[in-house]
């Protein structure tokens, strides 16, 4: 497995004497007639030489990596739950918190900070990053805060107040309603006369939380309850505003870089259009197929945007791009240091932390616009790939678990992996399910995406679901091959995302020689159990096996495969003939397994086939009933399980019947529930509906016409992974209806 750590460079760039005294290169659109020069006084600037990090996971690391190779001292934060956790092992200063709410507890954080010596604060992204009262409290207590001042987070942290400065800068803004009045029947009167689609969106939101799209305005009422209720336990406050939904969009943000001495950048811009729950899963630079003047009227609005509220330090600024008419307009500021930093840094040959400290400092920005435009010319292109633990056929729901085996591809100048986690870590309930970011560069946008299709075949993840394999195939792709982006890309081509694809021979035939080398080899849990049931022997040479396996899939709404059946006979040390299936004619193949790097190869009649194969046991109620065999076959990740022959389940009564009841598929908490005792439900039917990880999550019937028996939850309870949330009994002579 490959370390976290990789080698250092130099993060900060150098200061030539001659930037230090230099006048502002940019502020604004306009120039003045030179005057009688006047001696331009040297600028005060403090070094930093501690700092504390308000933050946990990779961002936490990435923050302590440029600061140890600026020599500054770091002392970071953890709560219970993220004790062990790679961020809190980093530093010998490492303070608990306690409990997993802690990390928002601003007066604490500060108090800390003065306690231990801490010149400043650098907030990460979310968490306390764009709380303009929390830099403001810094401000006062005389602890440095790494970000903007706190005047332009609050202006910028409004949503209805911040396009009401854009509109006044010249941005352009996307019409809607940012108004104070939040009564429902206004909201909706409102929407009416924007025209529908139309977006609900959070004022204070963020991360896609607290946003629903409304197509029709019989959706209106529980869109709108819906997004309240995300926002309320997200940011604790749940006013809205109702903007125009543009039916192509695009999401393009421009990183800006602002310091003290009027100097305002554009590091070029991202396109963050591939989203789910609206937060980004790939981000990519420069944006595919946008016209050049487009590109850099984008980056003129973005420095409009920040000189409009005074801004310092890193910040970005997010449009909406109307694929149809080429139009865009203004949507958030982020003030912060994006998720997706690393993909501008990748462009411009920056590390934007670095200059963050810069700014902190008092430093002037060392580059000119031109400079950096000449940068990104070269510099060819970047993409970045979030790797989380969750389950695309659940829509996108939240995974956890035991990081149980973690490989990951070699990194190198252009391939980077910035990540929290490592093997044996545990993906808890409590915090963002993302696992590690993975950034390639290329010279172009063809070279890049062909590069990180390999870098994610060499990710190799068991434990919790990740979205690695749905990655792969946004990247393959024909469409975003050809640059045809947009955030509902993957609603748009959902068939071509998630369908299912037949597994191909040699894997199932990889999956039963892997069980049966893993058992020979005396691995602790290599052993299937089905020899003790009269199938084989304990000889050198077994005897003749039969392996009934079938692939694992975790979306209930979905019918179980059907089992395949490989038939194996060991004729030697490394042979054996093969059949699959009832009618599949047999043949020869030549195997090593190595139970050390736990790899398989196997030489088939036409092909080889290599493997890495991990073995699992159910560890939970919503586990796989039996032993899961997890196969990366060049590049691909399948899951297999192996079941006992049909007599041994009737005779030992091992099957059980899991229709009868719906199970919570991770930890949450009830926040509704739509059905009642008697009702008679569809397949699909929304059933509960859950909040886990700050998201809510809708959980629906796997079943066609069964009548609710039993609500197991109320509203407000909690429940675990596989806890029951429904029970239903049989309704003789219906089929299902609907009813809630």
């Amino acid at each position: 497995m490959r370390s976290l750590a990789r080698p250092t460079r130099p993060l900060r760039p150098a200061i030539p004497t001659s930037t230090l005294t230099r006048t502002p290169r940019w502020n604004s659109t306009t120039t003045t007639t030179p005057t009688t020069p006047t001696p331009t006084p040297t600028p005060t600037h403090t070094p930093l030489h501690s700092i504390l990090i308000a933050n946990r996971g990779e961002i936490a690391l990435r923050v302590a990596r440029t600061a140890s190779a600026q020599g500054i001292r770091t002392t970071t934060l953890y709560t219970d739950p993220d004790s062990r956790s790679q961020h809190a092992l980093s530093s010998p200063l490492a303070l608990n918190l306690g409990s997993t709410d802690q990390y928002l507890n601003g007066a604490r954080i500060i108090s800390l900070a003065q306690e231990h010596n801490c010149e400043a604060i650098h907030p990460g992204y979310g968490f306390l990053s764009e709380n303009a009262g929390f830099a403001k409290s810094c401000e006062e207590a005389g602890v440095k805060f790494i970000g903007p001042p706190w005047r332009a987070i609050e202006a910028m942290g409004d949503k209805a107040r911040s396009k009401e400065i854009m509109s006044k800068a010249g941005v352009p803004c996307i019409p809607g309603y940012h108004g104070g009045n939040q009564d429902p029947a206004y909201l909706a009167q409102q929407a009416e006369e924007i025209g529908y689609p139309v977006l609900l969106k959070a004022v204070k939101g963020g991360g896609g939380k607290g946003m629903r799209i409304v197509h029709h305005p019989s959706e209106f009422t529980q869109q709108l309850a819906s997004a309240k209720s995300e926002a309320r336990s997200s940011f604790a406050d749940d006013i809205m505003l109702v903007e125009k939904y543009i039916l192509t969009p695009r999401h393009i943000e421009v990183q800006v870089f602002a310091d003290a001495h009027g100097n305002c950048l554009a590091l070029g811009e991202r396109d963050c259009s591939i989203q789910r729950r609206h937060q980004k899963i790939l981000e990519e630079s420069p944006a595919p197929n946008l016209d050049e003047a487009i590109r850099q009227d984008l980056w003129e609005k973005a420095r409009q945007a920040a000189l409009a509220v005074g801004y310092k330090g890193a910040g970005t600024v997010e449009f909406i791009f109307d694929n149809e008419t080429g139009d865009f307009f203004f949507m958030e500021m982020n003030t912060r240091l994006q998720v997706e930093h690393p993909v501008t840094e990748m462009v411009t040959g920056l590390d934007l932390v670095a200059w963050q400290f810069l700014v902190a400092e008092g430093r002037p920005l060392p580059l000119t616009q031109s400079e950096v435009t000449a940068r990104i010319a070269v510099r060819g292109h970047a993409i970045e790939a979030r790797i989380y633990a969750e389950d695309p056929s659940r829509d996108f729901a939240p995974s956890t678990g035991t990081l149980v085996h973690l490989r990951t591809p070699p990194v190198s100048e252009s391939v980077r992996i910035d990540a929290g986690f490592v093997q044996g870590d545990e993906v808890s309930p409590f915090y963002d399910p993302m696992i590690a970011k993975l950034m390639v560069s290329a010279p172009s946008r063809k070279q890049a995406l062909g590069k990180m299709g390999a870098a994610l075949e060499g990710y190799e993840v068991v434990g919790p679901v990740t979205n690695i394999e749905f990655l792969k195939r946004v990247c393959a792709s024909p469409a975003f091959g050809r640059g045809e982006v947009e955030t509902g890309y993957i609603a748009k081509y959902k068939e071509e995302l998630f369908g299912r694809k037949e597994l191909e021979e040699g894997v199932w035939v990889q999956g039963a020689i892997g069980l049966w080398e893993a058992e020979l080899s005396g691995r602790p849990g290599g052993g299937s159990g089905v020899s003790r049931l009269g199938f084989g022997g304990e000889g050198t040479i077994p005897q003749a096996r039969e392996f009934r396996l079938a692939e694992v899939i975790s979306d209930p709404l979905e019918p179980a495969p059907t089992p395949k059946v490989i038939r194996l006979s060991k004729t030697g040390p490394q042979t054996y003939n093969v059949s699959v299936g009832d009618h599949g004619e047999t043949y020869t193949v030549t195997t090593s397994y190595n139970p050390t790097t736990h790899s398989l190869r196997t030489f088939f009649p036409s092909t080889r086939l290599d493997s890495t194969l991990i073995l699992t046991h159910p560890t939970a109620a919503s586990s796989p009933p039996t032993t899961s065999l997890h196969l990366f076959t060049h590049g691909s990740h399948t899951t297999l399980t192996l079941l006992p022959p049909p007599w041994v389940s009737k005779t030992l009564s091992t099957t059980q019947d899991s229709s009868n009841a719906v199970v919570a598929p991770m930890p949450c908490k009830i926040l509704r529930v739509e059905c009642r005792v008697g009702d008679v439900v569809a397949k699909g039917q929304v059933l509960v509906v859950v909040e886990s990880m700050k998201m809510e999550m809708s959980v629906r019937s796997p079943r066609e016409g069964g009548r609710v028996k039993r609500v197991v939850r109320g509203v407000g309870e909690v429940c675990g992974v596989g806890g029951v949330l429904v029970e239903f009994e049989e309704v003789e002579g219906e089929m299902g209806g609907g009813g809630t």
